[in-house]
């Protein structure tokens, strides 16, 4: 299904039509559908949007090429106060990094300094199974790492997450992911407000939520609406390498107060964006279409893959995401080989959620392609 009909189709959401219809059409397809290849593999493992750009952030990169020889200050400053303006706020709420990770490095970096200069201890708590860069960036800056495991239905466990912060001789680090990955679960705002609203000088929350504009679950609200509120001790991260597709450029962003950006700021590389990628950035928030393609696509790729777990009896997390963590029979590497053998690229195994496997939902038609492959791997007894 290209873009122009996928489009012409989503006319019918008015009408509470358009998942389901365009679900069976992509369904419908079956017969026709080419198995992949070693030329053509299906890389289902690193979260990446398949769609691949909008076309006017394209438009926008090649118009901007002539002026490539300039650095991108002009540029990052119009997406600056673009992403501000995305949420009511000045663009002095608003870090541009290269890629989230490096606004949650930068803000690592600068909470760690201030433990420093304190002359106190730092940590970092943070759920397990998550994302880990927060983690990473904080080894090599001696923070103490305290892991608290998932609870057995895959949520935070938000009570001994804040017991350890609470229990710290010194300043706390919370890194929270939301929705999480690799569970693609959300954590319903009604959870995290007890927590994160609390304003408090030895507590710091790190809200990463890359995968936020996937979310249709009414139970999410972004920490964002605190920063409106004026709260002090967070950041909010942000990427446009998912629904946006720009993974390739490194664009990310965090929202906070503007003392708590001025802080995260001076640890960032300058000249830290490039003009392809703020142009293409901006031009991409303002493509509400494809915006709305994306996450139609999504859902639809979404649904094909939970039709094909629920068939064989597969269990698998709710995702709210671009990506399904699902249950498989027996070892996960072998999985994962077997997977690699048919050309499919699926995630790893992310313990101490052992059994489970990390799935990136591409197009519909590559989904359509893995779920032959998976159904092959269910009657041979190997899922």
């Amino acid at each position: 299904m290209d873009r122009r009909s996928f489009l012409k189709s989503s006319s019918l959401v008015a009408g509470g039509l358009a998942l389901n219809s365009l679900f069976n059409h992509a369904v419908a397809q079956n017969s026709n559908i080419v198995l992949p290849s070693e030329k053509h593999p299906l890389l289902l493992n690193f979260n990446e949007n398949s769609l691949g750009m909008s076309e006017k952030a394209k438009e926008a990169i090649i118009k901007a090429l002539p002026n490539a020889f300039r650095y991108p200050d002009d540029a990052r400053a119009e997406l600056q106060k673009n992403i501000g303006e995305l949420y009511s706020l000045s663009d002095e709420n608003i870090s541009i990094g290269n890629g989230s990770s490096e606004t949650i490095q930068a803000t690592v970096a600068m909470l760690a300094n201030k433990a420093k200069k304190r002359g106190i201890n730092i940590q970092l708590v943070t759920p397990d199974p998550t994302f880990n860069y927060a983690e990473l960036y904080s080894l090599p800056l001696g923070v103490t790492i305290t892991k608290i495991p998932l609870k057995t239905d895959l949520s935070f466990d938000l009570a001994k997450m804040e017991q350890a912060a609470n229990d710290f001789d010194g300043l706390s680090m919370v890194y929270i992911c939301n929705p999480n990955n690799p569970t693609a679960m959300i954590t319903p705002y009604s959870q995290l407000d007890k927590w994160l609203s609390k304003d408090s000088d030895n507590t710091f929350f790190i809200v990463d939520e890359a995968y936020a504009e996937f979310v249709e679950d009414p139970n999410f609200t972004s920490a964002i609406e605190l920063v409106k509120k004026g709260q002090n001790n967070l950041i909010v991260t942000r990427t446009f390498s998912k629904i946006f597709a720009l993974a390739g450029l490194r664009v990310g962003y965090g929202v906070a107060t503007p003392e708590i950006i001025a802080a995260v700021d001076t640890f960032l590389s300058i000249d830290n964006t490039n003009t392809a990628g703020a142009v293409a950035a901006i031009a991409s928030l303002k493509d509400k279409s494809f915006i709305q393609y994306s996450l139609k696509s999504n859902d639809i790729s979404r649904k094909i893959v939970e039709k094909a777990l629920n068939e064989i009896g597969l269990e698998y997390a709710p995702s709210q995401a671009n990506f399904i963590f699902h249950k498989v029979k027996g070892d996960v590497k072998t999985y994962q080989q077997r997977m690699a053998d048919a050309h499919v690229m699926v995630g790893r195994e992310f313990p101490p959620a052992v059994g489970w496997n990390r799935l990136t939902l591409g197009t519909p038609e590559e989904m359509q392609q893995f779920v032959v492959i998976l159904k092959q791997f269910h009657e041979k007894g190997w899922v």
